[in-house]
């Protein structure tokens, strides 16, 4: 539904129909656009907002607020000190909508109404201006300072729109639990969005643990939809705990093995999909791991080759832009990811992929996670050498390099091999550069402290 050069705030014209789950209601979506207009009014002047709401119901209806309020909102990647610093910078005029305590934030603050009044449902379905500016999303700069990438209302939509057609959801009515942050692009695009415009019930909150996950799942209706990463995934088989049937599992964040995906689609009995995108376009493709290697486009994107270099466009990018990824394009407009231009490693004239090395690291058996890290170029008198971390407990390390030799080249076995208790995922699964470069530091401060004199 568009009215000219506009779209509604949610896609359904029967405001009588669910639009979540909490733990103690459900929600229609005539409810959920009178607490989002009543949130509206009791926001500060001033045009941004940084929604830090944790359950992502309440997320939702501050996202709804701030639009009815003309307010952009910022989702920056992480929430610390600085970076929160940096948003003030960045808009003056920020204030912060919360659900949690606000200890630690410096910013003029408004809590999140945890008891709101009792409010007759709304009867209009408000009509948002398509290029009416909704959010900023950020990526790291090279100087440290976040990039602010610009997300309108219109192309939002057919976003949500475009992931509804290629899922499915658009034609069967999903009840949705996420394990990923709704601040989080792909949380953004495939919880909420997917809520107000790809016909989801979301499951309020945010459960991290198997047990939660499970009990999520367990006080929504079939069918149901998870949306969550190959961190969060592998815990959840791992648990080894009964999990309520599932219809449909999503995946994106990180890279997702073959091995992985078929464990999943055995044991939940639900296909799985797997998104692929980034930050300044938002998702791009799709593809189910355990039919093949090749990607769909989602409706109305485009892929153009430039040199070595590949950018996309059309549908709902706002601009067209670079990609950091190695693609391969077939003739049938799929593609295939060969490791990203950052991740490709080049040692004595041979060369690889950081995601080819992880892929290989993680398919031996014993291993129950890894990574390969190539710290930067040193500037002290230690070579910098491709290393590793990984999680075997029950795996002498010998035998592990020795599985590696069989799988890759000798030249990319790591030096040093990290065993570690565990790996330092953020909120979303990721492994960031400076969370490994950190667990790479406290490994050689170890060895130091512990040479001999």
């Amino acid at each position: 539904m568009q009215f000219e050069g506009h779209y509604p705030l949610t896609a359904y014209s029967d405001l009588t129909r669910v639009l979540a789950y909490t733990p103690d209601q459900t929600i229609n979506a005539g409810q959920f656009l009178a607490q989002a207009d009543a949130l509206a009014k009791q926001f500060p002047a001033g045009g941004h907002i940084l929604n830090l709401c944790q359950d992502r119901y309440h997320f939702m209806v501050g996202l709804a607020a701030s639009i009815l309020a003309g307010k952009a909102s910022l989702l920056p990647s992480s929430h610390t000190p600085d970076t929160l610093r940096q948003m003030q910078a960045f808009a003056p005029d920020l204030f912060c909508l919360h659900d949690q305590p606000a200890d630690g934030i410096d910013l003029p603050c408004l809590p999140y109404p945890h008891e709101p009044a009792v409010l007759p449902d709304a009867t209009v379905n408000p009509s948002v201006p398509a290029e009416q500016l909704v959010a900023y999303v950020f990526t790291s700069g090279s100087t440290g300072m976040p990039v602010p990438h610009r997300k309108t209302w219109g192309k939002l939509v057919l976003d949500a729109r475009a992931e509804a057609r290629q899922l499915g959801t658009d034609t069967q009515n999903f009840s949705l639990v996420g394990t990923v942050p709704p601040q989080h692009m792909y949380g953004f695009e495939s919880t909420v969005l997917l809520a107000l415009h790809g016909h989801c019930s979301i499951c309020s909150g945010r459960p991290f643990y198997p047990a939660d996950i499970a009990d999520a799942l367990a006080r929504t209706p079939r069918p149901r939809l998870l949306v969550t990463t190959p961190f969060h995934l592998q815990s959840l088989l791992d648990a080894g705990m009964d999990v309520p049937a599932v219809d449909l599992l999503l995946s994106a964040t990180a890279p997702l093995n073959t091995e992985l995906a078929r464990a999943a689609e055995t044991r939940l009995q639900a296909p799985l999909h797997e998104i692929y995108g980034c930050t300044e376009t938002g998702q791009i493709a799709s593809r189910r791991p355990t039919h093949g290697n090749s990607w769909q486009l989602l409706p109305g994107i485009r892929l153009e080759q430039e040199g070595d270099r590949h950018f996309a466009s059309g549908g709902h990018i706002e601009v067209r832009t670079a990609l950091s990824d190695v693609i391969q394009l077939q003739a049938d407009g799929t593609f295939e990811l060969l490791g990203r231009q950052a991740d490709l490693i080049n040692i004595a004239g041979k060369r690889t992929s950081l995601g080819y090395l992880n892929t290989q690291l993680q398919a031996v058996p014993g291993v129950h996670g890894g990574v390969f890290f190539m710290p930067d170029e040193s500037d002290g008198p230690h070579i910098t050498r491709l290393c590793a971390f990984v999680v075997a407990p029950e795996l002498p390390a010998k035998q592990l390099l020795n599985a590696l030799r069989e799988r890759i080249d000798p030249i990319f076995l790591p030096r040093p091999l990290v065993f570690v208790d565990s790996l330092p995922h953020n909120a979303t699964g990721k492994l960031t550069r400076s969370s490994l470069q950190s667990l790479l530091n406290e490994h050689l401060k170890s060895v130091q402290t512990n040479e001999p004199a």
